[in-house]
């Protein structure tokens, strides 16, 4: 690891805009070198993406390079300045020298190309070889990455693939041509805990002396299981850049001693969640400024931490007044079968997506609902406000069968009973303004008895999820993520529900935005008595929310449980198999990480 690989000096990359350029790059400084894996962590925003984007010469108008030297130590062509090569020699070091792995694998594959075909394009191109030469090399490729039945995945298109079979397509790809560096932007985000695990021992497993990785990535848990150094970018520049050891384990910025603190744990449950804000404050234009360490709210993670632990005579207590009461929804043996889309079919077919699943939930409760993608959590959260039909079974709000409802019925029920989606950016009408989004369910329900006082409570809504006022008259497409996601749970409150389904509503976030949205729903559960199913395939997210937890597989209940009896005595092996994949940094598992490497060598 001696050996220099790359070298980036007051890399500067800007944006043009009407005003002054935004500096998304702001004269950074960082070096890789050989067998070296090195993680780029910080918020949307700090730089991350543009950074590696920067590297690969991807910037795209209205963004440029304005400054700075990338020197790249090629095994092949010597040391080479990336940023004086021409456009066709840049396009001889992408794929053979630099591969990169984008974020997004349904968006990076082309839909009407066979995945095999996609790969082996990339190697004529690249190692001008014949097509029979090119498949057999992709078919070697698909089995080095572990892809289950490699001649079924080359003829495949993306859309027939899981996202974790996508990714490792992907993958395939980026190591057609043996780089020497590859750089992996975020490629685990929104992927089940169990396919993360796989990714990452895969990328592991590849990783030798020759190649280096730049893995990109919000998510400290993460980063902890692959890298050896870490960068913490924020505001487009380098604020702290250590060992993992170093930096998990003395934080020296207040800006990454905060990062570290929010993040939800699975091996204690917290009352709150501690904010980055705790550690730092942001003005108008989010740019950072310091607190001094005796005004820090924390002086350290460990204390963020310790200050928020519930006890366990405080959770027993919760557990034994919530089980007491009558349930708010029970579901009782239901089961629901969806048609099969199959292009020229001559039959229907069927699938069995929910398959005899019955529970209980109480008011007041958070009940988590875990599982892999596919297992059916989704599906039961649309059979529960009735938007597909069950085809057995009954569902009981507050002792009513719900699937007795005639439409003006069914209508006043979901007044009671509403869903935040996963994506905040399909969940917005892109043409409404966001004071019109939520006024219009008050509208439908015939709340309040004017606009100004319908505006009125808009705005006041806006403050309880932590926006201003004046956002009411903006559009979505002015918002981050985390503020359109507070948005939809404004309009959610905006007829007053009893019960409300979270469906996945924080795995697009960032660690310090979804704790900001978590603490509010906890906070607006207190403050208006809300009872919640929250669906996540995060396991150390449902071990911050729930009061109990249903673990379900391929569409039926593996284990109901206290979260306690399911992470520390799961019963089940497909319980047990989620729970080894959490990704885990605390900083005994870190220690046993470096023992191991130093054997290793």
């Amino acid at each position: 690891m001696n050996e220099l690989l790359l070298e980036v000096k007051n890399l500067k990359t800007y944006f043009h805009t009407d005003n002054e350029p935004i500096k998304a790059v702001n004269d950074i400084s960082l070096t890789i070198r050989r067998g070296e894996t090195v993680a780029i962590v910080g918020e949307s925003g700090s730089g991350k993406s543009v950074t590696s984007l920067s590297l690969m010469r991807l910037i795209q108008h209205p963004g440029f390079i304005d400054s700075g030297e990338i020197i790249f130590h090629s095994p092949k062509l010597g040391k080479i300045d990336i940023r004086a090569l021409s456009r066709q020699e840049m396009q001889l070091i992408r794929g053979n020298e630099i591969a990169m792995i984008f974020q997004e694998p349904m968006t990076s594959l082309n839909p009407v190309l066979t995945c095999g075909n996609q790969v082996v394009e990339t190697i004529r191109i690249h190692q001008r070889v014949n097509r029979k030469k090119a498949k057999q090399l992709a078919l070697e490729l698909f089995t080095k990455v572990k892809l289950d039945n490699p001649k079924i995945i080359f003829d495949a298109y993306p859309h027939q693939l899981s996202g974790g079979q996508k990714q490792r397509v992907m993958i395939a790809m980026a190591l057609c041509c043996s780089p020497s560096l590859l750089i992996a932007d975020e490629p685990t985000t929104a992927l089940d805990v169990t396919v993360q695990a796989s990714v990452l021992s895969l990328l592991n497993e590849l990783k030798n002396d020759q190649m280096s990785i730049i893995f990109i990535s919000h998510d400290l848990d993460v980063v902890a299981q692959l890298a050896d150094r870490i960068i913490v970018m924020y505001g487009g520049k380098i604020v702290e850049e250590g060992t993992i050891w170093d930096v998990f384990s003395n934080p020296k910025h207040p800006y990454t001693k905060g990062l570290l603190a929010c993040r939800p744990r699975i091996d204690l449950k917290l009352k709150i969640l501690p904010v980055i804000t705790d550690f730092v404050t942001m003005d108008e234009e989010n740019k950072i400024n310091f607190i001094q360490e005796d005004k820090q709210k924390y002086s350290s993670v460990g204390e963020a931490i310790l200050l928020n632990v519930e006890t366990e005579e405080e959770i027993r207590k919760k557990q034994n007044e919530l089980c007491s009461q009558e349930p708010l929804l029970s579901v009782k043996n239901i089961t629901v079968c969806l048609q099969d889309r199959k292009l020229f079919a001559t039959k229907k077919t069927y699938s069995t997506i929910i398959n005899d699943v019955s529970f209980d939930v109480y008011p007041g409760e958070t009940l988590g609902l875990v599982g892999e993608s596919g297992c059916g959590k989704s599906t039961l959260s649309k059979a529960i406000l009735q938007l597909i039909p069950l085809n057995n079974g009954s569902i009981l709000f507050e002792k009513n069968d719900i699937s007795t409802y005639d439409k003006e019925e069914l209508k006043m029920f979901r007044k009671n009973v509403q869903i935040i989606f996963q994506d905040p950016y399909s969940s917005l009408n892109p043409r409404m303004r966001i004071g019109e989004a939520i006024i219009e369910p008050m509208l439908s329900y015939n709340l309040y008895d004017s606009y100004q006082k319908r505006k009125e409570y808009a705005v006041e809504l806006l403050e309880k999820v932590g926006l201003k006022p004046d956002y009411i008259d903006r559009y979505p497409h002015e918002f981050s993520g985390g503020q359109r996601q507070r948005i939809c749970i404004a309009r959610t409150l905006a007829i007053h529900p009893k019960f409300i389904i979270c469906d996945e509503s924080v795995s697009a976030l960032d660690t310090s935005v979804q704790a900001q949205v978590l603490n509010l729903l906890n906070s607006l559960k207190r403050d208006f008595n809300f009872t919640y199913i929250f669906i996540s395939h995060n396991l150390s997210v449902i071990r911050f929310m729930a009061d109990r937890i249903i673990v379900m597989n391929k569409g039926k209940i593996e284990e109901v449980g206290y979260p306690d009896q399911i992470f520390y005595h799961p019963q089940q092996e497909y319980t047990k198999k989620l729970i080894s994949s959490i990704p885990k940094a605390d900083l005994e598992t870190l220690e046993r990480k470096i023992h191991l490497k130093k054997n290793n060598s």
